[in-house]
């Protein structure tokens, strides 16, 4: 026999959901769930400053050149502190890279310099002597005529039109790292 349809009749009310997240054990299996997940790996990242870092100078890991009681005595310049070639070289390029980079001119009234600048500022800081100035000098000629930049000097070099900042640097590096390796 066929079953009819009372559409005249309301379907009784739908048994309301519970509202509480106890009563139905959601929570408990997302919980469970969660807990059955791996951790995730942590890689270590450096601690950064929230307040930033605060600069360096550019003569960073040398003695600073102090008079001694003689020299404030005798009233002169404080002796200088002893560097390689190498050594004379890095500071060198950290001092263009902190004042700036020139070209055709030793240095400006912004204080930006040039090569030949950036090594007679070392020097006057206090930071080796004039031999270690041209032993400095013979390696950056021996690296430019070594990469097949032949040039009458280094300063020739740096007031080329086609010379960057970045060769300028290069240069430096290169020749701090013959230096080194040279143990000049």
């Amino acid at each position: 026999m066929p079953r009819t349809i009372d559409l005249t009749t309301p379907p009784p009310p739908a048994r309301p959901l519970p509202l509480r997240p106890d009563g139905s054990g959601l929570v408990a299996e997302i919980e469970a769930y969660l807990a059955s997940l791996p951790a995730p790996a942590r890689t270590p990242a450096p601690y950064v400053c929230p307040y930033g870092s605060a600069p360096r100078p550019w003569c960073a890991g040398h003695p600073t050149p102090r008079a001694t009681l003689l020299d404030r005595a005798l009233r002169r310049p404080a002796r200088p502190v002893p560097v390689t070639a190498a050594e004379h070289l890095r500071l060198a390029s950290r001092y263009i890279g902190a004042h700036g980079w020139l070209q055709g001119a030793m240095w400006d009234e912004t204080g930006r310099v040039c090569l030949l600048g950036a090594q007679a500022a070392v020097l006057a800081h206090g930071y080796g002597t004039p031999a270690t100035v041209r032993t400095a000098r013979v390696q950056l000629m021996e690296v430019l005529h070594g990469t097949g930049r032949p040039a009458r000097s280094p300063d020739e070099y740096n007031d080329r039109p086609t010379t960057r900042e970045g060769d300028v640097h290069l240069l430096l590096d290169r020749a701090a790292a013959r230096a080194a390796r040279l143990r000049l």
